[in-house]
């Protein structure tokens, strides 16, 4: 009797070394490392490890136990049997060294450059983008919390630089009995005055350090402490001093009243001071940043067909709106030599002039629903919308469905975008009897607002395309970016930073876009199909009952 035994895939670590030998070299990293002091590890083997580690979603203490006891792991680093490993702390200081030489992006380079030789990545194709919401490292604060706890955090780093000097300057014990516990730690009031009450004492021992390390006869380094720098933003960020007859006042600032700073800038720990508050929708309201991954989406070439790969990784702060980093993903692209022939975004309603320039400077067509009319008329479905007048740039006017010419042409910068202002006489509009189909003004005229003629026939010709199933038919490619997301939460965990700052969080997505680029690799090189989807018992049924 024949025995058949099944081929055995090799794993992920082994395929690597494999297929991609060497794709990390020692010298991409050379500016990190220098040449003399404490000899360091490979920085190469360190990048690998890093990449395996999200590819498996380890802790640096798992990944560094794996790397001295898997043997995939030692024969993909290129390790000795009896080699003893090396110490978890090795990568932490290993990504301290490449964020700090702006190395971040240098693994998802090395690998897409090696993928280019073997032709599974290459400019003019077709390419997508989406974003997702990603959690800091950090708690979450309110306004209290954030005022007690960077006041503590002052007290912590001026304990252990200046403890001498501390003590000189405040009672000691008084305030390690407020600010010796985390302030998340607390039971705050409960009472609104009681907690007004607690945000002023915040305040003025805030004011009250302040003061006591920019005096004159205080060392320099003391005031250059992150610490007191987050706490001199946060004070003016959420309070008011001013002096009266009776002394220095110090008052929380109420927002209705006194304003607060835009969200971009606004503080919302003292621990991480890149991470922004941000809201999506009714239900999404979170501190953090944002990831842009964006991906290929070639058209299918039956068993030839490469796999899915993610070409860029932009990391920005929570408040970023999708629609401005499109540019700066272009701009990345052409640098790597993958521009897209076509590109697929989210519906962040870019602009025309956005659309424009993007097939003009880097030859990419962009694929993505623009801003409808904002129109009173438009969005009630009624009366005279902007599409309903005929605009004449030759002549410089414009003509309303009752045949009427307009009375003035004004070209003009509105919040930084070229623009022309079309009016309509008053004594035209006011006797018309369909005024009330075209304006509810009380000025008792018609305003139009065009962009440049370029911009407005583009604009005009984008918003009938996507009107069209065809077009709605090829947008839909965009939505499998959504897998992608999908994949690197649930592999890597990114919608929750593992560590804090935007660099060292640009430097996990970095490293988590390889880390999906090699496990969809491993799929391919072992003959698994691509872009598999769920199919539930009942389509299973229909199918078995139409076979």
């Amino acid at each position: 009797m024949r025995k058949i035994y099944a081929r055995k895939e090799p794993p992920l670590a082994v395929a690597i070394r494999d297929q991609l030998p060497e794709v990390f070299p020692d010298t991409e990293f050379s500016g990190a490392f220098g040449a003399r002091g404490r000899p360091a590890l490979s920085p190469g083997l360190l990048a690998l490890v890093t990449v395996l580690q999200m590819v498996e979603n380890l802790t640096d203490r798992q990944a560094a136990d794996a790397a001295r006891k898997d043997l995939t792991w030692k024969y993909a680093l290129g390790l000795g049997l009896a080699d003893e490993g090396f110490d978890a702390s090795v990568l932490s200081e290993f990504r301290t060294r490449v964020v700090e030489h702006g190395l971040e992006e240098r693994a998802l380079d090395l690998l897409l450059a090696a993928l280019k030789e073997k032709g599974l990545v290459k400019p003019g194709g077709k390419q997508r983008t989406d974003s997702t919401h990603v959690i800091s490292a950090v708690r979450d604060m309110n306004r209290l919390e954030l005022a007690g706890e960077s006041v503590r955090a002052v007290l912590e780093a001026l304990a252990a630089a200046a403890p001498g000097w501390l003590a000189t300057v405040v009672d000691v014990e008084p305030w390690s009995r407020r600010y010796a516990a985390r302030v998340g730690s607390w039971r705050l009031p409960v009472t609104a005055s009681k907690r007004a009450d607690l945000a002023v004492a915040f305040g003025t021992d805030a004011v009250t350090l302040l003061e006591a390390v920019y005096r004159a006869d205080v060392p320099g380094w003391l005031r250059e402490l992150p610490a007191v720098q987050v706490l001199r933003t946060v004070l003016v960020q959420n309070y008011q001093v001013t002096d009266t007859p009776r002394g220095r006042e110090v008052r929380r600032r109420a927002g209705d009243e006194d304003g607060l700073p835009p969200a971009r800038v606004r503080l919302g720990s003292p621990y991480d001071t890149d991470a922004r508050w941000a809201a999506k929708g009714e239900d999404l309201f979170w501190l953090g940043y944002k990831i842009h991954l964006s991906e290929t989406c070639d058209d299918d070439d039956g068993d030839n067909r490469a796999p899915n790969l993610v070409t860029n990784v932009a990391t920005t702060d929570a408040t970023v709106p999708d629609a401005s980093m499109t540019e700066p993903i272009h701009q990345t692209l052409a640098g790597r030599k993958l521009a897209p022939g076509e590109h697929y975004v989210d519906s962040g309603y870019p602009s025309a002039a956005l659309v424009a320039s993007s097939l003009k400077d880097f030859g990419t067509v962009l694929i993505s629903p623009l801003l409808g009319d904002c129109s009173p008329q438009a969005r009630a479905g009624a009366g005279y919308d902007r599409a309903a007048f005929a605009i004449d740039f030759e002549q410089q006017n414009a003509v309303c469905p009752q045949g009427r010419t307009s009375s003035s042409w004004s070209p003009c910068t509105q919040r930084g975008t070229d623009a022309v202002v079309i009016k309509f006489a008053k004594t035209t509009c006011q006797p018309c009897p369909a005024r009330g189909r075209c304006t509810t003004s009380k000025a008792g005229y018609r305003q139009l607002t065009v962009l440049p003629r370029q911009l407005h026939e583009l604009q005009h010709t984008a918003r009938l395309a996507q009107a069209t199933r065809d077009w709605q038919h090829e947008y839909r490619r965009r939505a499998g970016v959504e897998g992608t997301i999908r994949q690197a939460v649930a592999v890597t965990g990114t919608r929750r930073a593992r560590y804090r700052g935007l660099a060292r969080t640009h430097l996990e997505h970095v490293y988590s876009a390889v880390a999906l680029n090699l496990i969809r690799l491993h799929a391919w090189w072992n003959g698994h199909p691509m872009d598999r989807t769920r199919t539930s018992h009942l389509a299973r049924l229909e199918l078995a009952l139409a076979a």
